[in-house]
């Protein structure tokens, strides 16, 4: 299956700290994210991807999307990762130091970045859906938000990687599984630890988390330069990357 566009070509960046997440290590999780992306993810999305890693000290390829491994978001402030590479082209941010103080998997968050940057490479998709009172509701189109907690990811040569919603969650599509781990069973249904952006004419975006409907810890503030906090302000506020320490 294909969506008609160009395969993009993928820079893996780590540009975090050795003490947070060595080269070694963030190379290590490439195999892996590249055989979840044109095995699992691109059947049913129809975006392929051919994925390469940038040591450090090396430049990434202008004409590439990156996907960038940080300590944390402010890192992400100050070296002008914001939402674009420099040739205008999508950009993920992981941060490796926050994910470790949370005790979660840097290679789930990557998967979960890279997966959602295939799905809307642009932060602009939505889905239309109505309230229970026929109020037009949008959804941000992520597909790793309503499963990203690291429960439920699954192993790929031994690294874990994030489940992902099929395009029927969305709704609009008959069928019988909604994620690839089979653990959502209706359309936009939320697991405990998952959220989704939600946007009204009353209230404009919000998140829908699964805390509220199952009673789970969530962490609900967007992190700076996070694709919830791109989403929120809007593409106007963009700027492209200024700054590359490789």
């Amino acid at each position: 299956m294909s969506n008609g566009a160009p395969t993009p070509s993928i820079s893996i960046i780590n540009e975090s700290s050795v003490s947070v997440a060595t080269d070694a290590e963030i190379e290590s999780y490439v195999e892996p994210l590249q055989v979840q992306v044109t095995r699992d993810f691109a059947p049913l999305w129809g975006t392929d991807a051919k994925l390469s890693f940038v040591p450090k000290g090396e430049k990434p390829d202008l004409n590439s999307w990156w996907l960038v491994v940080l300590d944390d978001s402010d890192q992400a402030g100050a070296l002008g990762y914001h939402d674009l590479t420099s040739a205008g082209l999508p950009i993920g941010k992981v941060f490796a130091r926050t994910d470790k103080e949370y005790s979660l998997a840097i290679s789930v968050t990557m998967s979960h970045e890279l997966l959602e940057m295939l799905g809307d490479p642009g932060i602009n998709m939505t889905t239309a859906s109505e309230d229970g009172q026929g109020v037009p509701v949008f959804y941000a189109y992520e597909a790793c938000d309503a499963c990203e907690d690291d429960k439920y990811g699954y192993a790929i040569n031994g690294v874990t990687v994030s489940d992902f919603v099929y395009p029927s969650w969305f709704g609009g599509v008959a069928s019988n599984q909604f994620d690839h781990g089979g653990y959502i069973t209706s359309p936009l249904d939320i697991l405990p630890g998952g959220y989704i952006g939600k946007w009204t004419a009353a209230t404009g975006w919000t998140q829908w988390t699964g805390a509220e409907a199952h009673g789970a810890a969530h962490r609900s503030r967007a992190s700076v330069g996070s694709r919830r906090e791109r989403r929120r302000v809007g593409r106007s506020r963009w700027s492209p990357s200024t700054a590359y320490a490789g």
